[in-house]
């Protein structure tokens, strides 16, 4: 039942597509089957390779390893508020070890630790040639233009700012078409900066979190080009095709280091305030609705809403129904909030909240930028990055917003078809 559920489910995403594009055309098949086809490639890699699945196990104790390293660091400064109970000696008798892991002095570190190590795998040509590859994949199999490629491609891999930032000089010569492709990966993928993070948060809840993660983020780029030239169809049979070299921006070592470990702390700080003032508004606003009526015997909650409106999404993704609205709650957080909250929230369910499967499904679908918050940094990059092409860029935000959420859907169906 759950098979004919996503089956289901990846048709009305990609009907969603049709109805809320601009033109509503029928897409050619060709690109119907180039990417769902690069999807399902991906995804059997994962679940049925068993060398690539034992090679993403060999990246989370990589993991693992930074984060003891982190936590070196995070002693260093915070003393024992940075460290484990079991290896740091507490002043005070912990009898919850869990209730030690504070979010500031464990967890958010990590954005900056990872930040430094990107860069100095950027200077060293190392991220450069798997985004180039990825790259050459999509533009073969999708009829991406080069520049639009590289963008996509580096989406998996860096923020919805800073992917954009490689093609700057061929943003204003993209099509419309082309310039929501670009939008719409922003909006359906994850930067390598918080995948550590994610997986982190779901340690112990998700077996392999970390290679689900990176999974998730591969998958959902080619249903982001999919979807985008689906809702607003190209104008032109040649896309730009210049693709220009990825060249470090860092000239050393040390200066990979030090940049990186600048741009990691602004990032660390952006975080960190984003979540203060989405958690508080989030308060803010279930205090005002408590002063309507109760809805089924229970005050009624911005989560009890999204959870309504999203269960048949979640449904439409193999999810059994049952679960379905705790499932619509964390993509409403996410959503309207971010996915580290959502993250946070589906770490924290209880036990017999969802399945081992949905929750797979979840770690899948949430693993997207597709947020408001997310939304307003992307114009704002992208509106510096090509003034000339602002109002352009926000007029298609909003609908780049829905093609990411849809693309993550999908990657939430295709993973509950093979696990």
């Amino acid at each position: 039942m759950s098979s004919l559920q996503a089956v289901l489910g990846l048709l009305v995403f990609i009907a969603l597509a049709l109805v809320l594009g601009e033109r509503r055309q029928l897409p050619p098949w060709k690109l119907l089957i180039a990417g769902l086809g690069l999807q399902f490639a991906f995804a059997l890699l994962v679940f049925r390779v068993d060398l690539v699945r034992q090679g993403l196990y060999g990246i989370n104790r990589a993991v693992a390893a930074i984060v003891n390293a982190t936590e070196a660091g995070t002693l260093f400064v915070f003393g024992y508020l940075g460290g484990d109970p079991a290896n740091v000696a507490y002043p005070f008798s912990v009898e919850d070890p869990a209730a030690t892991v504070i979010l500031a002095f464990r967890i958010l570190p990590l954005i900056l630790i990872f930040t430094v190590l990107s860069a100095i795998l950027w200077h060293y040509r190392v991220l450069p040639l798997i985004v180039q590859g990825f790259s050459l994949l999509l533009r073969r199999s999708l009829g991406v233009g080069g520049a639009v490629g590289l963008s996509a491609a580096a989406n998996v891999f860096v923020g919805m700012v800073e992917s954009p930032a490689l093609v700057r000089p061929y943003l204003a010569a993209l099509s419309r078409s082309e310039l929501f492709i670009v939008m719409s990966c922003g909006m359906a993928t994850i930067a390598g900066s918080v995948m550590v993070l994610y997986s982190v948060i779901l340690d112990g809840v998700v077996d392999n979190a970390l290679g689900h993660i990176i999974t998730a983020s591969v998958i959902s780029a080619p249903a982001a080009i999919m979807l985008a030239m689906i809702m607003i169809p190209p104008e032109r049979s040649h896309p730009v095709d210049n693709q220009p070299p990825v060249r470090s921006q860092y000239h050393s070592l040390m200066d990979a280091i030090t940049r990186g470990t600048g741009d990691g702390l602004q990032l660390t700080a952006n975080v960190a305030a984003m979540l203060i003032v989405l958690v508080a508004l989030v308060a803010l606003t279930n205090s005002a609705l408590s002063l309507l009526p109760d809805l089924g015997g229970a005050p009624l909650t911005l989560q009890r809403i999204f959870a309504l409106l999203f269960a048949p999404l979640a449904w439409l993704m193999g999810i059994p129904w049952q679960e379905a609205q705790t499932a619509g709650n964390l993509m409403g957080i996410k959503t309207v909030l971010n996915e580290l909250l959502a993250f946070l929230a589906l770490a924290d369910l209880p036990a017999d909240s969802l399945s081992e499967k949905s929750t797979v499904i979840m770690t899948y679908a949430l693993c997207g930028f597709a947020n408001f918050g997310s939304l307003g940094i992307m114009i704002a990059g992208l509106t510096g990055m090509c003034p000339s092409r602002a109002r352009e860029i926000v007029a298609l935000a909003p609908r780049s917003l829905i093609s990411g959420t849809l693309a993550t859907c999908m990657t939430g169906a295709i993973a509950g078809l093979l696990l």
